[in-house]
């Protein structure tokens, strides 16, 4: 353990703890700036892809620069030519004729930089959603496990928005700001250098307070992105649940919660104001102390006759054009504070990676797959410390295998690793002797149907719905699958038949009728392997033992694992397989299992009898 130096007032040594605090704070900073140059890695090939535009964009900016620049050495000759009287009332006419041509000629250039920088922001933002979107669908659950759905939310919305905004209007002032001061500094240095220096003079003090607080605003914007997340969050999740919450009557305990995020994040974004309300008016305190110093200095020179009285208008004029550039210091550093923030939020979620990756060199997959082996497989996810599995073995061979087993025996665990949605080591799952590591992932999830616990409905008809994994199939593909999971009767008497909407998750239906959608949806895929996990458990036991004897027919050839919690639709399964504690503990028929596993026949027989009939396994 570190010991600190005291002196012998009982005091810290106070020299440690400040270089203790300065080295913690130059390694924040060296990280936060790697972090920012990596971010901004990801916006480069988008500046390259738009690069043409980018270019004639920054062009026609410089050119209206350009000609605002020109336009006070045309009001200095008039003033000068008006001081000496050599002007005429033609050559003022000409000097407007000239002022009107380059305010037109500004304005087309204007509009073409509008056109094509603050273009090229909002596609780079398009670009960059896609992007998100594209990586999110190649992720797996572990990270939507450590992720929000509203912190992923807020970042294809606000941070999306910030970096547009620090892509567009941030490089915009940023680039006009310095072409303006450089130009602007040039003509002031021409006119009188002396009094160029004493105008730029309090720009240091800017500059230094600009670097200060550069940094808070980085942390302070971070904080209220964060904050929007859980805001977003905790919406999206109260919507829905919404039955729920008024079901437990909690509106007012919601409302309250929601407001007191509510005042967090408006506690954090005015936390962030005094931040960049500090800049602005300090920048423009500054710009007001130099056009003082201006007119103080620069009319005693014009007394003395040093410079003339067009030179001092110029002079002003174009101070006037660098006090905006002093005083957008702040807005740019307050833009590219928050995309390079926006940006390293987003290049965290880049930088995620699956777990699951496909093999280097893969095997082909079996022409036409026969049999799945499971073998000694263990299996514990992750942050815990007993494995859901345990050594488990079992055969897959075609027909319909039942999987049965107590709450937490591990049932769900290996529907979701034959599905292949989590890591299995070398050696313990195979397809026709092929180690499924070896195997593409597409190409094995390509072979597989699968019906989870908990059904994914869209807000869409229901033939769009059954129709998900194959676009192309035609109505009666659709309907032979509806028929096979006992929902087309249901179907056809709604009043629009198959172009009924559900709504979102197909809240206008029953479970039942959900999950029997859902398996229509599995049916369709016509795979060789189909994994229905308890996915008829909301449906009567007399349906669903019609739909399993369905199911013997329509997947002749193909391997099917049900997974129930009630034993008697299970009993025309061609094997049934018992789990316990993560274990294959019995396998076998129905006849054999009640005769030879004492908790197989214990639960059949309360389930079937008249007390227990329907009851599931606990």
């Amino acid at each position: 353990m570190r010991q600190e130096h005291h002196h012998p007032s009982g005091q810290p040594n106070r020299q440690q703890k400040n270089g203790t605090s300065l080295n913690q704070e130059t390694a924040g900073n060296t990280t936060r700036r790697a972090r920012v140059s990596a971010a901004f890695t990801i916006a480069s090939p988008f500046f390259r892809q738009y690069l043409l535009r980018i270019f004639f964009g920054f062009l026609s900016l410089f050119g209206v620069n350009l000609l605002q620049l020109w336009i006070p050495r045309i009001t200095k000759r008039a003033v000068d030519g008006l001081q000496t009287g050599s002007v005429t009332q033609d050559d003022l006419l000409r000097y407007g004729a000239v002022i009107v041509t380059l305010a037109l000629a500004i304005a087309l250039f204007r509009f073409s930089w509008r056109y094509l920088i603050l273009g090229f922001s909002r596609l780079l933002e398009k670009d960059l959603r896609n992007k998100l979107f594209s990586h999110l669908l190649t992720l797996d659950r572990l990270f939507f496990h450590r992720r929000t759905t509203g912190e992923i939310m807020a970042l294809a919305s606000n941070d999306l928005a910030a970096v547009q905004m620090a892509c567009g209007m941030g490089l915009i002032a940023f680039a006009d700001a310095v072409f303006m001061s450089l130009a602007t500094l040039g003509f002031m240095i021409y006119i009188h250098p002396t009094l160029t220096v004493i105008a730029i003079s309090p720009m240091p003090v800017l500059a230094i307070l600009t670097k200060l607080l550069s940094a808070r605003l980085h942390l302070r914007f971070t904080k209220v992105q964060e904050q929007f997340s859980r805001l977003t969050e905790f919406a999206r999740a109260s919507l829905a649940s919404i039955r729920l919450i008024k079901a437990y009557t909690q509106e007012s305990s919601q409302t309250e919660h929601f407001d007191s995020l509510g005042r967090t994040y408006i506690r954090y974004n005015l936390s962030l104001a005094v931040v960049q309300g500090t800049l602005f008016p300090v920048a423009g305190f500054i710009a007001n102390i130099s056009l003082l110093l201006v007119i103080f200095f620069g009319g005693r020179l014009t007394i003395t006759g040093a410079i003339t009285i067009g030179d001092f208008v110029a002079f002003i004029s174009y101070l006037f054009m660098l006090t905006w550039p002093m005083m957008a210091l702040g807005w740019v550093a307050n833009l590219l504070q928050r995309g390079a923030t926006s940006l390293g939020r987003l290049q965290d979620v880049f930088e995620a990676r699956p777990v699951l990756q496909d093999p280097t060199v893969a095997s082909p997959l079996p022409k036409a797959l026969k049999h799945i082996s499971v073998r000694g497989l263990t299996f514990s996810y992750p942050g815990q410390s007993e494995p859901a599995l345990r050594q488990l073995t079992a055969d897959l061979g075609p027909g319909i295998t039942g999987l049965i087993g107590r709450t937490g025996s591990g049932k769900t665990t290996l529907c979701h690793l034959l599905a292949r949605l989590y890591p299995v080591d070398d050696g313990t799952i195979y397809w026709d002797r092929v180690d499924v590591n070896r195997l593409p992932l597409a190409t094995v999830r390509a072979q597989i149907a699968y019906v989870p616990q908990d059904v994914t409905l869209f807000a869409d008809t229901i033939n769009a719905n059954i129709a998900m994994g194959r676009a192309d199939a035609d109505q009666s593909q659709i309907e032979a699958a509806a028929k096979t999971a006992a929902i087309h009767d249901e179907i056809m008497a709604m009043p629009d038949g198959y172009q009924t909407r559900i709504g979102e998750r197909g809240i206008q239906i029953s479970g039942g009728q959900r999950q029997r959608i859902a398996l229509a949806r599995a049916l369709l895929l016509d795979r060789p392997l189909v994994i229905i996990d308890d996915g008829l458990s909301a449906v009567d036991m007399q349906t669903e033992h019609t739909i399993i004897r369905a199911l013997a027919s329509y997947l002749r050839d193909r391997t099917c694992l049900i997974v129930s919690h009630r034993v008697a639709p299970l009993t025309d399964a061609g094997e049934i397989l018992v789990m316990d504690h993560g274990r294959i503990v019995a396998r076998g028929t129905h006849t054999s299992l009640m005769g030879q596993n004492e908790f197989y026949a214990t639960i059949y027989n309360f389930q079937t009898t008249a007390g227990g009939y329907g009851k599931e396994l606990a």
